[in-house]
């Protein structure tokens, strides 16, 4: 049996950086029935820019196309939208790291990314992609995400509410916290 097929959306989003934004851009996907296949947030100066692969029905990819350019004037960004094919990305890493692999499923990256917005960090990097369904296995998705906090937290308490949404998620998770600020 064939799956049905997906259609493919490159979104480039570009504006200020703040915390929550990838957040509140992660959750209008989701709400729209898109799938996060492959995605890279950067830092430029004081702008970001996060560009996704978008994968979903016709239904699904039109409505993100309709309603994307509209969250983008609220949340003052810049969006560029286009319509692609899927093309696997390499993962990149690096201050509080993480690694995930988990079943895929809607949502799952929101819930990472609202993880680190819950502890006031702000997402440097992000990676995903998703392993289409083999034979006996499902999709699969790979996240991998670099944060920095502003703030001086216990790096124990990151680590817990990591594991924990991990453990909820039934996924597979390792986390690295480096404090780039022991020079002494």
């Amino acid at each position: 049996m064939t799956p049905s097929p997906h259609h493919y959306l490159v979104i480039t989003a570009l504006g200020a950086d703040r915390p929550g934004i990838v957040n509140t851009i992660t959750r209008h996907v989701s709400s729209c029935g898109c799938n996060i296949e492959d995605s890279r947030l950067a830092m430029l100066g004081e702008e970001f820019t996060f560009i996704m692969l978008l994968s979903g029905s016709w239904n699904a990819i039109t409505l993100i196309e309709s309603t994307l350019p509209l969250k983008g004037a609220e949340l003052d960004l810049l969006i560029v939208m286009k319509r692609t094919a899927a093309q696997d990305r390499p993962a990149m890493p690096a201050t509080v790291w993480v690694q995930v692999e988990v079943t895929d499923s809607p949502h799952l990256i929101e819930r990472f990314t609202d993880l680190f917005h819950t502890h006031q960090m702000n997402i440097a990097e992000l990676v995903s992609r998703t392993q289409p369904a083999q034979e006996n296995t499902p999709p699969q998705l790979y996240i991998q995400m670099t944060a920095h906090s502003p703030a001086s937290e216990d790096a124990a308490i990151i680590e817990q509410a990591f594991k924990a949404l991990c453990t909820e998620l039934k996924a597979q998770g390792t986390i690295s916290v480096v404090n780039p600020q022991q020079d002494d």
